[in-house]
């Protein structure tokens, strides 16, 4: 089994878009949404949830009420304002540090594993996915996406996909690392502007950190033909392949207001790039993609067969 996991070095790059039409295509697949701190692969795939799965991480204090002294030692030592004389005021201002139950006097205070979230099994127009929620003013993403990955992974295995394509998050922090490491192939989304460039640049390295192959897909490209060409030169300097060039066009932001992917509107030209895109990757990869092709494009996309 190969894993594709398809990131950007920033925020609306349309990787989440990009993400979607690789499931429309890809004939064999599983799919997983780490993007947990934004989650939003499942409205473009029509996520039909049928596992709900708890997610613990960190802790949080537990008051035996009948053991409590009230003697406002907690009030004292909690950095945070969360607890108030055995009570835990407010449960978004702890960080789970547990000075509160070491030094309770009466020890009426531990600490319990706290619910940060939860990952769930969906059924989706394409097969089947691997997404979470992360809980409101949660931290610990990157263990989440670890878990959704890790739970993909059985998934693709039991039902013996060759392909798990995985929707990263954004940046080159925890989530980011959790996403990258190990997989096969990182295809980076990136639009043709100077912070994109300097954030690509980021994520190249941090990839390169880990061993993990890059391949670049140049979304909205027609924004900025010299950024875009500026953008090929440093990618071509450091033997980086671009895998796909798409211009800009309003059909992804149609297509992301009615649920469905760039595939399934009337937009031969994206369809085309998008084609173009996954070929590549394809090969790259070393999986099929002549099933996707001929038995999931309508008949007006058919003229493209002769690419396999």
């Amino acid at each position: 089994m190969k894993e594709l996991v398809v990131m950007s070095g920033k925020g609306g790059t349309g990787k989440t878009s990009v993400s979607a039409a690789l499931a429309f295509l890809a004939p064999v697949k599983v799919l997983a949404d780490c993007d947990v701190d934004a989650a939003n692969l499942h409205l473009l795939v029509g996520a039909r949830q049928q596992e709900s799965h708890d997610f613990f991480a960190g802790f949080e204090p537990e008051v035996d009420s009948e053991e409590c002294l009230s003697c406002g030692k907690c009030t004292e030592l909690c950095r945070f304002g969360a607890i108030d004389n055995g009570a835990l005021t407010s449960p978004f201002a702890c960080e789970g540090c547990g000075v509160c139950a070491l030094n309770c006097p009466a020890h009426a205070i531990s600490m319990r594993d706290k619910k940060a979230g939860q990952w769930l099994i969906s059924e989706t127009r394409f097969g089947a996915m691997v997404h979470a929620e992360l809980g409101l003013a949660v931290e610990n993403s990157g263990k989440l996406v670890s878990r959704v990955r890790q739970e993909a992974r059985k998934l693709a295995e039991k039902q013996e996909a060759p392909l798990l394509i995985t929707d990263g998050p954004p940046g080159i922090g925890c989530p980011a690392i959790a996403a990258v490491t190990g997989a096969d192939l990182v295809l980076a989304v990136v639009e043709p502007s100077l912070s994109a460039m300097h954030d690509l640049e980021r994520l190249r390295r941090l990839c390169g950190h880990f061993r993990v192959p890059v391949a670049v897909c140049i979304n909205k490209a027609t924004l900025s033909p010299a950024n875009t060409q500026t953008l090929k030169d440093l990618l071509a300097a450091n033997d980086v392949p671009v895998v796909g060039e798409i211009a800009y066009d309003s059909v992804f932001r149609s297509a992301v207001q009615t649920g469905r992917t760039v595939m399934e509107t009337d937009n031969v030209e994206v369809q085309e790039k998008m084609l173009e895109l996954w070929y590549n990757l394809s090969a790259l990869l070393g999986v099929n993609h002549r099933e996707s092709v001929v038995h999931k494009l309508d008949r007006k996309l058919k003229v493209f067969a002769g690419w396999v």
